[in-house]
């Protein structure tokens, strides 16, 4: 079996390429982020493997099949529509896997957002897919930095403009502000939010609803998923995938997501890591409603909470932003104190230009601490 390898940052056009091939059979699996090692033994049905670092984690290579793609882009397709789509993130990320496998499965070959993310890019990238798809249904993903891009330029109606004309904006990778939720709306944005991982072949909830055929559980306040969009595990790692991925005495397969919160009423709210806690003074205290609750003040919207040694209280949070302002630290205290209690008040403010990024877009959490 031969494997493509396309590492970070290859051309979005070659990935295209391949994973068509591998969908209609005239071409092997790819390996996105890096190569792998026995990639001849790869099950059969196998379309990728996608090598991610994490955030705060080791390397991890999730196989993705033939089916859980083809389910998870149908599953799209029936929540959003059918149509065109704009790849505004890296190929090798498994939202924009998603992107490339919905374009094939659609038959429209993807328009493509050269270099960085930016508004120009963004505007040129709409228009040429109304030149090159006339009258047919526009969708993107992006992530919320990326979305945050678009608003702070919103007094531009070239940008606003841009952006209306997509059916749907699926925003996903991390969790959106419901204030820029808020701006976006206020603006006519159709926003989709989604949640899910490469381990669940992309966004799997979209709006806080599990998609067709998705399940959704708690156990002992953890996430569990199951459904047909899900991985066949982690390749060369099997003790990782029997502890990850679980069954039920009735055969049903359930990923572990390692994500804390709710399932009420079939609405799926995230409330942050399991495992992202320090202990502050004796007291835990959840880094993610720290975040949560920093992101809704002005200024605070793009920044990340870690947690850093400190003499008297064994560890404290801290806000890294990209730029301070007057009161930023105030509010945020009063804020965070608001959503978890005294021992959430970050410690300060540190600037970090820029906040160090994974491919994915999200924060790289681990970079951050470590300029700490």
């Amino acid at each position: 079996m031969t494997v493509e390898v396309f590492d970070t940052g290859a051309d979005p056009r070659a990935v295209y390429a391949a994973v068509k091939c591998a969908f209609n059979g005239s071409g092997g699996p790819v390996a996105l982020g890096g190569a792998i090692e026995h990639a001849e033994e790869l099950p059969a049905g196998t379309i990728a493997v996608v090598t991610t670092s994490g955030s705060t984690g080791v390397p991890k290579s999730v196989v993705l099949s033939r089916a859980a793609l083809t389910a998870s882009a149908m599953a799209t397709m029936a929540r959003v529509g059918e149509g065109a789509w704009l790849l505004a993130l890296p190929a090798t990320y498994v939202a924009g896997l998603q992107v490339l496998a919905r374009s094939v499965i659609a038959g429209h070959e993807p328009t493509y957002l050269d270099g960085r993310f930016t508004t120009d890019a963004f505007i040129r990238a709409a228009a040429q897919m109304s030149l090159v798809a006339p009258g047919v249904a526009r969708y993107t993903s992006l992530v919320p930095a990326q979305l945050l891009t678009l608003l702070d330029e919103a007094e531009d109606p070239a940008v606003v403009g841009a952006a209306r004309s997509f059916a749907a904006i699926l925003v996903g990778g991390q969790a959106l502000p419901e204030a820029v939720l808020v701006r976006a709306t206020e603006l006519g944005l159709r926003i989709v939010t989604t949640y899910g991982s490469s381990e669940t072949a992309g966004g799997c909830v979209y709006d806080n609803v599990p998609l067709p055929h998705v399940r959704v559980r708690t156990v002992e306040g953890e996430l569990q998923i199951s459904g047909p969009v899900l991985a066949d595990g982690y390749w060369g790692q099997q003790a990782l995938t029997d502890a990850t991925f679980v069954r039920d005495d009735d055969g049903t397969r359930w990923y572990r997501t390692g994500d804390a919160g709710d399932v009420i009423d079939d609405l799926v709210t995230v409330t942050g890591r399991i495992d992202n806690v320090l202990i502050s003074g004796g007291v835990n205290v959840s880094l993610d409603a720290v975040e949560r609750a920093v992101r809704g003040v002005t200024g605070g919207e793009g920044g990340v909470i870690v947690a850093v040694a400190d003499p008297r209280w064994g560890q404290v949070p801290v806000l890294v932003v990209e730029a301070d302002r007057d009161g930023l630290l105030a509010e945020a205290r009063a804020a965070a104190e608001a959503a978890v209690g005294v021992a959430g008040r970050p410690a300060r403010v540190v600037v970090m230009v820029p906040l160090p990024t994974l491919a994915s877009g999200k924060p790289d959490r681990r970079a951050i601490a470590a300029r700490l």
